[in-house]
């Protein structure tokens, strides 16, 4: 059975053809500059060279249609017809208090999202509309939704509420919701499988690092607490974000800068966080480089992201009651040695400890820990496409 799985962006389309019978991506791709000049699609296919293919697409159905040339293609394609997809899975960021796990998508189900664009702007609408460019060119294949925020809807209420009036909860929603639940849940459970427990006994932490970051609290395979909140401004001090701050910035920013609101959401989420402190770059690769030429605020952008990580995880261990495991994924979880080292330098007094060697392998799912260590310390690639892809399977079978 083959699912194909598609991420929507406001100018682009990111997609896989994963056969589901032993899990092989039978192709990858992505529609990019949507409604822009010089758009094009690059896909590659199993024992295919990747290609690149430029073509004016004024829209994300034209968009999709190209997704579905491209993959029936006699040359360049990895199936006969569209027949061969048995469903589609959308990745679909903000699903609000109304799901708590994936679902079939139909008219209330779409009614239900688009109610959720008020708490994501950014990023609804797009999904929403790829939803549709699909259910158009594939008005018969069933559609699932996979919701980004479904994996925290386990928090318990006292993690959840702001302590503000209770009233303003009740008549806006206003709470914590968290995001990069796909990813977390994904490699809980490969944790999991990786240490041979079930996940309904193990306590871990997941770091998903990336330009965008989180970190999650799972307790008996179910998350508790998250560091990201009714947006994803709040936590961790990330690429552009600033992350968790004092409220009142924002109303000292107004005055003494003359900020508007969207001024002060622009400052904070897009100028800010590594780029912000370094004036650098948001991409750590950069930020890294100029601290090991002896850039000092390069550095200390570096110092400020480890050390709200370890902070959180020192938090989480409490409220977990102890650790198996803590988990780092994404971008930089995956692949930055010196961060993760930073991160996790004295907190062998929680039972965390690595061999610095194996702390240099990058991008591989391998357990960091030295022998005797009481927690282990593991980096797994996520997969939030397969795990999309899997939770799809289960509600099309």
């Amino acid at each position: 059975m083959n699912i194909l799985v598609i991420n929507t962006g406001s100018s682009s389309l990111k997609y896989q053809l994963i056969d589901m019978k032993d899990e092989t991506v039978l192709a990858k791709g992505l529609c990019d500059r949507i409604g822009l000049e010089h758009a094009f699609l690059k896909q590659t296919g199993i024992g295919k060279e990747t290609v690149v293919i430029e073509k004016d697409m004024y829209n994300h159905k034209i968009a999709m249609q190209e997704v579905v040339n491209a993959l029936i293609d006699e040359k360049i394609g990895v199936i006969k017809s569209m027949d061969e997809i048995a469903a589609v899975g959308h990745r679909v960021v903000h699903g609000g208090e109304e799901f708590h796990d994936s679902v079939i998508i139909d008219g209330n189900v779409m009614k239900a999202i688009k109610d959720c664009v008020e708490l994501a702007p950014l990023h609804n609408p797009p999904n929403i509309v790829g939803i549709e460019a699909c259910q158009q060119i594939m008005p018969n294949i069933p559609m699932i939704a996979v919701f980004d925020t479904a994996f925290h809807q386990t928090l318990p209420r006292h993690a959840y509420i702001y302590p503000l009036p209770f009233e303003i909860y009740e008549k806006y929603k206003l709470r914590k919701y968290g995001f990069h639940g796909t990813s977390h849940k994904y490699v809980a459970q490969r944790a999991a499988a990786l240490m041979g427990k079930p996940i309904e006994e193990l306590k871990l932490i997941s770091c998903h690092l990336g330009n965008g970051a989180s970190i999650c609290a799972v307790k008996n395979g179910k998350s508790i607490e998250t560091s990201m909140g009714f947006t994803p401004l709040q936590g961790l001090c990330m690429g552009t974000r600033s992350g968790t701050i004092d409220p009142a910035v924002i109303s000292y920013l107004m005055e003494k800068e003359k900020m508007t609101l969207k001024d002060v959401s622009d400052f904070l989420n897009k100028k800010s966080g590594v780029l912000g402190v370094s004036g650098i770059s948001s991409d750590f690769r950069d930020v890294q480089s100029a601290a090991e030429a002896g850039n000092e605020r390069a550095l200390l952008a570096l110092d400020i992201f480890c050390y709200r990580v370890k902070r959180f995880i020192g938090d989480y261990a409490a409220i977990l009651n102890g650790i198996d495991a803590v988990i780092f994924t994404a971008g930089i979880g995956e692949n930055n040695d010196l961060v993760r080292g930073k991160i996790l330098k004295d907190m062998d007094y929680l039972g965390i400890c690595i061999d610095m060697e194996k702390n240099k392998i990058r991008g591989q799912e391998i357990d960091i820990s030295v022998s005797d260590a009481k927690v282990r310390t593991l980096i797994i690639p996520t997969n939030e496409e397969l795990a999309i892809a899997r939770e799809t399977l289960k509600l099309v079978q």
